[in-house]
């Protein structure tokens, strides 16, 4: 009896070392990816409004992280042809598919930092800060 599931049988695989989904996943799930795109979520901006809204990211970061993203698929990048340019910045259908998802994953985290907190706390009681 053949005990795969569905997704298993999909032609890609992460877990595999060249399956090119792991450099997408490392692009979805990295700092600067998973906030852009969850940035994007709430609608198109222009790059330095993105990089206000990604507090912390350097413009060169931002800006490869953009890149990747585009590459990928998940945002697409529109040049307006005025004096000074204007470039915005939207998810693509797939991109929000994926947002969606984040934005889950996002507000999860979020509403059970204080559980985090705590075992934190216990950690580093227990164990020493580190």
């Amino acid at each position: 009896m053949d005990e795969r599931t569905e997704d298993q049988n999909l032609p890609y695989s992460v877990f595999a070392k060249a399956c090119p989904s792991r450099g997408t996943l490392e692009h979805v799930t990295g700092r600067w990816g998973a906030l852009t795109l969850g940035a994007l979520h709430e609608g198109s901006l222009r790059f330095n409004e993105l990089r206000r809204r990604v507090d912390g990211v350097s413009e060169k970061m931002l800006s490869q992280t953009l890149h990747a993203l585009e590459r990928d698929g998940l945002v697409h990048r529109e040049a307006q042809p005025t004096n000074p340019p204007r470039v915005d910045y939207e998810l693509t259908p797939l991109g929000h598919e994926v947002a969606e998802r984040l934005i889950g994953l996002i507000q999860f985290v979020e509403g059970r930092m204080d559980y985090v907190l705590e075992a934190r706390r216990h950690y580093d009681a227990t164990r020493g800060a580190r």
